[in-house]
């Protein structure tokens, strides 16, 4: 199936992990997310910090409308011990012009003091069980600038390598823009099912 075809396919409106739970957006999100991205720790390898009006419109314009779109995306994650919103992990269709989209992205924006807990690769890992299980994919791809180790620790984690004649300079930032050049990491549907689970 084509990008376009595989909207509105139907994936559970929550999806559980061990220690974690995906769900769709709440307005009570938008505050702790707007902190979240308010810091610059957090958003030390994106082109800048947001706005809370910017925050506000990253959730309304591109995540919701995602969901509205195609019935998955970016889900806002909680924690099932305390039901605390920690961020979203999820999916993204992308369309920008590049030799290996479009594709589908699998990414995460945590806060901080939620690092270090393997949220991201947990969280992460059931996102890529859908992409294979529910939507039938075929490869999810992940990105991010060549510095961000810890983002490219949990691609590893995920079982996601990376080719560097894959690297490339993301077409949304200008030329000569310090985190223009990006690595791409890729996982087919074939490597996944070949990973130990348990």
């Amino acid at each position: 199936m084509t990008e376009r075809q595989r909207r509105g396919v139907v994936v559970p409106p929550t999806l559980d992990t061990l220690r974690l739970r995906l769900r769709r957006w709440r307005d009570t999100d938008l505050a702790p997310f707007a902190q979240l991205n308010a810091d610059p720790e957090v958003m030390q390898f994106m082109p800048g910090r947001l706005t809370s009006s910017e925050s506000d419109a990253f959730v309304t314009d591109r995540i919701v409308s995602h969901f509205d779109m195609y019935g998955y995306g970016l889900w806002a994650v909680e924690r099932r011990d305390t039901a605390d919103f920690i961020g979203f992990v999820g999916h993204l269709w992308q369309t920008f012009e590049a030799p290996f989209t479009p594709a589908l992205e699998v990414g995460w924006r945590l806060g901080r003091t939620h690092w270090g807990n393997g949220f991201a690769t947990e969280a992460a890992a059931e996102a890529l069980r859908v992409a294979f299980d529910d939507l039938s994919e075929t490869e999810v791809v992940s990105m991010t600038v060549p510095m961000n180790h810890r983002s490219t620790a949990v691609m590893g984690r995920l079982g996601m390598t990376r080719d560097p004649r894959d690297d490339f300079d993301h077409p949304r930032l200008p030329p000569g823009h310090r985190y223009r050049r990006h690595v791409l990491y890729r996982i087919t549907a074939d490597d996944w099912q070949r990973q130990p689970r348990g």
